[in-house]
């Protein structure tokens, strides 16, 4: 699968908290909506000034709000971790980049197992 292949099932899944997601889907998405909202920052500053860029911002991390906490907690359930930890700061960044537990765990299966 290419980066955005794995942005995309991250949207279609935005309300699916349960499961495991790979460290490559969450990653590749995380940095498309990085991409994302850099470009549309870069585009309104072009056009518009300070408030516009606050406002468009705004409004471009709430479209992508519920996706990326749902890709979130099914990566932590990837690590055999409760969706909670992501509140935890710093830890939850030694959580995202750690590899998937094997085998099966609490929250179903290894995604790593399915697509291989």
């Amino acid at each position: 699968m290419n980066g955005i292949n794995w942005f995309i099932k991250c949207l279609k899944q935005y309300t699916k908290f349960s499961g495991r997601a790979r460290r490559c889907e969450f990653w590749w998405f995380v940095m498309i909506v990085w991409a994302i909202s850099v470009a549309v920052k870069l585009g309104v500053a072009l056009v518009a000034g300070a408030a516009a860029i606050r406002l468009v911002s705004g409004a471009v991390s709430l479209i992508f709000l519920m996706p990326l906490l749902a890709v979130s907690a099914r990566r932590l359930h990837d690590i055999g971790k409760s969706g909670w930890f992501m509140l935890i700061p710093f830890y939850n960044f030694f959580l995202f980049v750690q590899n998937s537990m094997p085998g099966s765990n609490a929250y179903g299966a290894n995604p790593k197992a399915q697509s291989a």
